[in-house]
């Protein structure tokens, strides 16, 4: 393990006023993407589509791009490797590695991410096609009352911290993603007492398994109301309970933490990040590594048309800069400047 070098890739990663691009959909769900805006999910498509967004100008707004192990293989139109035309860009190509999530048997309502079997083989393949970071995602389902369980808990943090020491011996950073779930109808304070859980058991896990804290990104959710929860909570409240939980569970010594979006719109995605990055100083970079809040609005632009190509690479850049903004907390004045 190159620590020096580990650390190098981490910082980048969350260089201030950038982000990271999840641009890691499986193929069931680009599919369901696709179908929303009523276009085919073939190979090409699906080429075409990223391909539009490695080449736009929103690049300069990113740092980094999650891959799916088809796309990191494939090349652009003209023959050239997406992973080169992301490098062009300055961005640092990454993998996602987990593979999907199976049922816990003695669980009922909650999952175990897998993936770890012939995962070091993997890592070695993946870095040869250029990956510098990976992405592991753990599923943590939630309600009022009885889940997560202890058993979900443990299980997932278990397999995040195998995962990431074994992406630290390969010379690959790990994006360490336990996601509490949006869904269900829970408050902001349910939300707040589960992530923390987590994010401690998380933690512990990674120094059993000696995981370099120095050398890896943190990707959780933020402390927001269930999206069925009647009182929804203000955007000042996810903010600052979401810099509490972080305070109190995550060591100084990780970078950054890039936030998923988890399902939350566009701008309420973009509100939230800028709203914690003007409470002040804090230990680590805070930063977005957003899926569908930064490509909800180029996929329908585009519609999967090379005459849309234009639209959808500015309605991308529009998304990465609003979210490049609002990782400095300069989101809010730039708005209200234009404004003006």
């Amino acid at each position: 393990m190159n620590l020096s070098a580990l650390n190098t890739t981490a910082l980048a990663m969350v260089t201030p006023g950038k982000g990271i691009l999840a641009a890691d959909e499986s193929t069931g769900t680009i599919k369901k993407r696709f179908d929303a805006i009523k276009v085919e999910s073939t190979e090409q498509n699906r080429r075409d589509y990223r391909e539009m967004l490695f080449r736009s100008d929103g690049m300069k707004y990113i740092s980094g791009v999650i891959l799916y192990d088809e796309t990191i293989r494939q090349n652009a139109a003209d023959g050239t490797p997406l992973v080169k035309l992301i490098e062009r860009a300055g961005c640092i190509p990454g993998i996602k590695v987990d593979e999907g999530t199976r049922p816990l048997p003695s669980c009922p309502g909650e999952t175990v991410t897998i993936g770890l079997d012939r995962l070091a083989d993997r890592l070695t393949t993946y870095y040869a096609l250029g990956a510098r970071f990976a992405k592991w995602r753990a599923v943590i389902a939630i309600d009022k009352d009885n889940i997560p369980s202890m058993t979900a808990v443990h299980v997932n943090a278990h397999a995040l911290g195998r995962y990431a020491a074994l992406c630290q011996a390969a010379n690959i950073v790990p994006i360490v993603e336990p996601e509490v779930l949006m869904d269900g109808d829970h408050d902001i304070e349910r939300c707040f007492e589960v992530t923390r859980r987590v994010l401690d058991e998380v933690f512990h896990e990674l120094r059993i398994q000696r995981v370099a804290l120095d050398g890896m990104i943190l990707k959780p959710n933020m402390v927001v109301s269930g999206k069925s929860c009647p009182e929804q909570a203000a955007v000042a409240e996810v903010a600052e309970r979401t810099v509490q939980m972080l305070r109190e569970c995550v060591p100084a010594a990780v970078p950054g933490i890039a936030f998923l979006s988890g399902g939350q719109s566009d701008e309420d995605a973009t509100a939230h990040l800028d709203a914690m990055n003007r409470l002040g100083p804090l230990p680590w970079k805070l930063t977005f590594s957003y899926g569908r809040a930064l490509q909800a609005a180029p996929q329908q632009a585009w519609a999967g048309k090379a005459a849309n190509t234009p639209a959808g690479q500015r309605a991308f850049s529009h998304r990465a800069r609003m979210n490049a903004l609002a990782s400095r907390g300069e989101w809010t004045a730039a708005l209200e400047k234009e404004a003006a």
